[in-house]
């Protein structure tokens, strides 16, 4: 696995929305993402026994709305001083991979915060872009 260096302020970003934003069972998990401008981005979870969207994805969602399309670096961070989590769940992977190829997820390992390529999260993967028709011109 490739490893980089970690944006600590993203990572600070993410643990201040966590701690000052989630609260009960709607709001466990914060997320901050790097856009290319060097934007901060951030986002929680609304979970909902549905399925609601993880943090990562609200992101997505919120950096779009701020014109910021392309992101750099994403990171989640649960909510009562968790911390940063191990990588985000496979439809998020999917997502980032399909949204973001060169995305770097901040994750929590054994050794410490790594920053990874969202693809070497992702081996071996669908990519959605790949199965797409050409439309006429």
């Amino acid at each position: 696995m490739h490893t980089h260096d970690v944006d600590q302020e993203l990572v600070d970003a993410a643990t201040e929305v966590a701690r000052t934003r989630c609260r009960g069972d709607q709001h466990t998990m914060a997320a901050a993402a790097r856009a290319a401008d060097g934007r901060i981005v951030t986002g929680v979870n609304a979970y909902h026994f549905t399925g609601g969207p993880c943090a990562e994805l609200v992101v997505v969602g919120t950096a779009a709305a701020q014109g910021a399309y392309e992101l750099e670096t994403i990171v989640a961070v649960g909510d009562r001083d968790r911390g940063v989590v191990p990588p985000p769940c496979g439809r998020c992977r999917q997502v980032l991979l399909d949204y973001f190829p060169a995305l770097e997820v901040i994750v929590a390992t054994p050794d410490g915060l790594r920053a990874v390529p969202v693809s070497d999260l992702l081996p071996h993967t669908y990519v959605w872009a790949d199965h797409q028709l050409d439309t006429p011109s």
